[in-house]
Parts: structure tokens; C-alpha cells; sequence
């Protein structure tokens, strides 16, 4: 297994998803699809795997799997298995080429996980101090689990949710991080 890789933000990550976003915007025609940038490579400053997630943002997950062959057309890589464990994201996977490694995770446009996925996101670009203690998690956590990608993604997940549960309630995630203290 390759090991877990956390670098610097790159200024190139923006105009690589526009690149991403073209080419499934093409391919899918004439599927009504949102488009989002999102994942860590998303939120400028950033420190990120050197992967661009893609969120598709579908009515149904049906239309997805009548796109599999114009996705893998374009080289992405249905991997249905992860489905057990997230059974409302259809997942595709690019490998690096033209652009750094692509995630594309399909998932209902009105459901929670796309909510979720924007909220976390927008979270990030909105507030730098907790897009810093991100940071800082994320260059933690990848030291700690070089070689253990799936615990590396689990151990981010209480940092997620709490700022999660705080978006649009007017709570501030990095007080409830800390104990009702800001860093």
C-alpha cells in the first residue's frame, strides 16, 4: 500500500477540478448533475492529499449507473465494494494522469452526505483559524497513520462531525473543539 501523503496547498488544484469538471460535464451530457469541488484540495491554504474530489450531485443514483461506461471512457473506475460501507455514494477513481488522482463520489443532490460534504467545506473556506487547527490535525494524523489510509480518514471524523453539528447553528466549531475555549 503507497504511503499516506499530505502536502502543501497547491495553487493548481483549482484549474485541475475546472479540467475534471469539463470532462464530466462532457461526458455525462445529458444528465442534469451538480458539479462541486470538494475535499480538502477545495479549500485554499489547505494542506491535502494530493487527490481532487469531485462531488456529483444526481436526483436519483440510478442515473448514475447508466453513466458508468462514458465515466470509465474518460478513465474512471466504478468501485461498487464501498458501497457496503457507504451505501448512498456510487465511487469512481481516477488515476493520476493530466490531473492528480480524482475521487468522484456520486450521491443524491438533496441528501445528507451532499449536504454534509458542502457544509464541511464551505466551514473550512469560511473560517481561517479552523481551517488552520484542520491543518494541523490533518499533518498529525497522516504522520500518525503514514500507512493506515482508512484509519487516518476515521481518526479526522470527530473533528468533522463536531464541526458539522455546528454548522448554521451559530456555534463555533474551534470552541467546541477546545472546550468552550478558541485557540
Amino acid at each position: 500500500m503507497a504511503e499516506l501523503r499530505v502536502i502543501d496547498y497547491q495553487p493548481t488544484w483549482p484549474a485541475q477540478y475546472a479540467q475534471v469538471e469539463a470532462e464530466l460535464r462532457a461526458a455525462l451530457s445529458p444528465l442534469d448533475a451538480a458539479l462541486e469541488h470538494i475535499g480538502s484540495t477545495a479549500v485554499p491554504g489547505l494542506c491535502a492529499k494530493p487527490v481532487i474530489d469531485v462531488a456529483l450531485g444526481v436526483d436519483a443514483l440510478d442515473g448514475v449507473a447508466m453513466r458508468i461506461a462514458a465515466l470509465a471512457a474518460i478513465g474512471f473506475v466504478y468501485r461498487p465494494e464501498y458501497e457496503s460501507v457507504i451505501p448512498e455514494r456510487r465511487y469512481f477513481v481516477r488515476a493520476a494522469g493530466g490531473t492528480p488522482r480524482v475521487h468522484l463520489h456520486a450521491l443524491v443532490r438533496a441528501g445528507a452526505l451532499w449536504r454534509q460534504h458542502l457544509l464541511f467545506r464551505d466551514a473550512l473556506r469560511r473560517d481561517p483559524a479552523l481551517m488552520q487547527s484542520y491543518a494541523s490535525l490533518k499533518q498529525h494524523l497522516a504522520v500518525r497513520y503514514a500507512s493506515e489510509k482508512a484509519a487516518y480518514t476515521e481518526a479526522k471524523g470527530p473533528f468533522i462531525e463536531k464541526v458539522l453539528a455546528a454548522a448554521g447553528t451559530g456555534i463555533d466549531p474551534l470552541r467546541e473543539l477546545h472546550g468552550g475555549n478558541r485557540p
